[in-house]
């Protein structure tokens, strides 16, 4: 059966949203959305992704992205384990973190509901990537990610939001190298 959602052609733009299970608000703290930010480098750098737009939100992330020298389905397989297995180090690891038991607890819940997983789950299993074959698409994708941010309540301005490529898109400097949409 096929599967509405799936990574058909590596070469063309598509729009990814993922998110923590239980859409937990993990990215409320600086150092877990920059694992993020660092495996999105790594994998520009290393595994031939060519990002066009990003946004990290409190529990989930939006991209829109390519690899015309890659494999989609592969990269973000790659990227979700390692962010995963990372930041639940690191959460496991924090006296500091309030919400430490608790978030332990939701993400090993799901991972008992989950047979692929042995002792958490920290993404949902899905990517939801949807193919942007016309520039409408991407112009709507484009404004929605960045604007994001700003519906949310969390900046009045999208380019003032620090986890976001808005900046690159305002003639700034963001956190990660992007390739802008025209």
């Amino acid at each position: 059966m096929a599967r509405k959602y799936a990574f058909r052609d590596s070469a063309q733009l598509y729009f990814v949203s993922f998110a923590t299970v239980n859409w937990i608000d993990v990215f409320v703290r600086r150092q877990y959305s920059d694992i993020v930010v660092d495996s999105l480098r790594y994998c520009i750098e290393h595994k031939k992704l060519e990002l066009y737009a990003w946004c990290i939100m409190s529990s989930h992330v939006h991209l829109i992205v390519s690899a015309p020298d890659g494999n989609l389905a592969d990269i973000f397989r790659d990227m979700k384990r390692h962010t995963a297995k990372k930041i639940l180090e690191l959460i496991a690891d924090d006296a500091q973190e309030s919400r430490r038991y608790w978030m332990l607890w939701m993400f090993e819940r799901a991972a008992e509901r989950n047979s692929n997983n042995e002792h958490y789950q920290f993404w949902q299993q899905h990517n939801q990537p949807i193919e942007l074959s016309t520039n409408e698409m991407r112009k709507q994708r484009l404004d929605y990610l960045h604007n994001n941010p700003v519906v949310s309540g969390a900046v009045d301005e999208p380019q003032h939001y620090l986890y976001s490529s808005c900046r690159d898109y305002c003639g700034g400097m963001g956190l990660l190298p992007v390739i802008l949409l025209s």
